[in-house]
């Protein structure tokens, strides 16, 4: 389907024709109309798929074609799980509404925020912003929400995971009036979280999943390589970007200690590497980011900070140096690559401490994965099926084996003697029963009636 035939605005439309943009992706097609009508929407559906401009177009077609509420609040609010997520619906956003009269802001933390204070008191039409940082305006009074006409949530669920429900909920109540109409794009759409906050913020939506979320795309090749530890996993990464001819490829590792090293190696060897994880300063990260999307650099080593929401379309190779803990992320990780209809390429390396995690991921997978390998790096490991067939060898040699004869053993009695339990009984002594009153007199211990006396 055409955004042509769609009811938009001719705005709209010519901005779409600048950006070379003409088709709708699936979420487009099946959540646009919906939004256009102004019914409350909450769609399920993979990074890379669209979903951007599913939800800016109804926002920036109902700005261009209705009246505003009030004359200073802002019309929209779009919310972003991290500042690099929001930065790019930002530019996506300016990129749309450049030959119109409509403002948007960019309101992320780790900025100034006295600066973002002047920004929000000119008054923009649409507010891109992380959560958090939101938050802190509203409570500071730096602007108010009461004509806010369009709420929208991107990744909602990474929101949540990462602890913003209270500024979500806060947002919420600050905005929460009869004409808002509210828009939430998310991964998943079945989590018991993401459930909640759908009844507590969005009107009777129109629920939309585009296929499976779980299943990675189809233009993605998925190839694992068994690794027998480190320096294997050193040697297979230099291989296999060697073979992809230099193409963009992020790197994805468990540590920001691995991001720095791996990056240092890759450079000594002739590539334009870079790291990127999260104790960079805002700033630093940004740099790499944009030097990254802009070509100079071949390699972006990173942890999973870089997994979701980066709109880089280049990348024509993922490789998963360490498995995640999760297969949902690793769905997002490699999703990091064939976007917008391009084909991709993801590899991951596969050791004994990875081994619980392929495992996971494989359970989710609609077909089954062989093993790839490169002639000149096999690797011993041959995964956790062979070493439980090696122990279970083990203990039926052991079974084979002639059984020991036990010695007798001693088992406790409630007296304070021991009873042999082998073949000789033991003759216990006989008891011996002392008077109490006896007792009392022979031994020296006081009693509270000789205490009283002495009292």
């Amino acid at each position: 389907m055409l955004f042509s035939e769609l009811p938009i605005d001719s705005r709209v439309l010519k901005a779409l024709s600048i950006m070379q943009i003409e088709t709708l992706t699936e979420v487009q097609h099946k959540s646009i109309p919906h939004a256009l009508i102004g019914k409350d929407v909450v769609a399920g559906a993979k990074t890379g798929s669209g979903k951007t401009l599913a939800f800016l177009v109804p926002a920036v077609n109902r700005l261009l074609t209705s009246r505003p509420l009030t004359k200073a609040d802002p019309r929209a609010i779009i919310l972003a799980p991290t500042r690099e997520l929001a930065k790019q619906v930002f530019m996506q956003a300016k990129k749309l509404t450049a030959t119109q009269n409509i403002s948007v802001a960019l309101i992320v933390g780790g900025e100034n925020y006295n600066d973002q204070v002047k920004i929000l008191r000119q008054n923009p039409d649409i507010i891109v912003g992380t959560a958090g940082r939101i938050a802190d305006h509203i409570n500071g009074k730096s602007f108010f929400l009461n004509g806010i006409e369009l709420l929208i949530l991107d990744e909602a669920d990474r929101m949540l995971e990462l602890g913003f429900s209270e500024q979500l909920d806060l947002i919420h109540r600050s905005a929460n009036h009869r004409k808002r109409q509210t828009m939430m794009f998310s991964a998943t759409i079945d989590s018991a979280a993401v459930h909640a906050m759908t009844e507590k913020m969005l009107n009777a939506p129109e629920q939309i999943v585009i296929d499976n979320v779980a299943i990675p795309h189809a233009d993605i090749e998925q190839k694992f390589f068994l690794s027998d530890g480190v320096t294997h996993k050193d040697q297979l990464l230099l291989k296999s970007l060697v073979m992809a001819n230099r193409t963009q490829a992020i790197v994805f590792t468990a540590t920001r200690e691995d991001t720095g090293r791996i990056a240092k190696q890759l450079e000594d060897e002739g590539f334009a590497a870079v790291s990127l994880h999260g104790e960079l300063a805002q700033g630093q990260r940004s740099s790499v980011i944009n030097a990254f999307s802009r070509g100079l650099h071949t390699v972006l080593v990173t942890t999973d900070l870089a997994s979701r929401g980066l709109d880089l379309l280049n990348v024509a190779l993922v490789i998963n140096y360490d498995l995640p803990k999760f297969a949902d992320e690793y769905i997002h990780r490699i999703g990091r690559t064939g976007r917008a209809g391009n084909k991709g390429v993801a590899i991951s390396f596969v050791s004994g401490k990875d081994w619980h995690s392929f495992s996971a991921i494989k359970s989710k997978m609609p077909q089954d994965y062989s093993f790839s390998e490169y002639e000149e790096l096999p690797a011993k490991f041959k995964g956790r099926r062979a070493f439980v067939e090696k122990k279970t060898e083990s203990k039926a040699s052991v079974k084979a084996k002639p059984k020991a004869i036990k010695n007798p053993v001693k088992k406790r009695v409630r007296t304070m003697d021991a009873v042999d339990t082998g073949f000789i009984p033991v003759k216990r002594k006989a008891r011996v029963v002392v008077d109490d009153e006896d007792n009392s007199t022979d031994l020296n211990f006081d009693t509270d009636t000789d205490s009283k006396t002495d009292i």
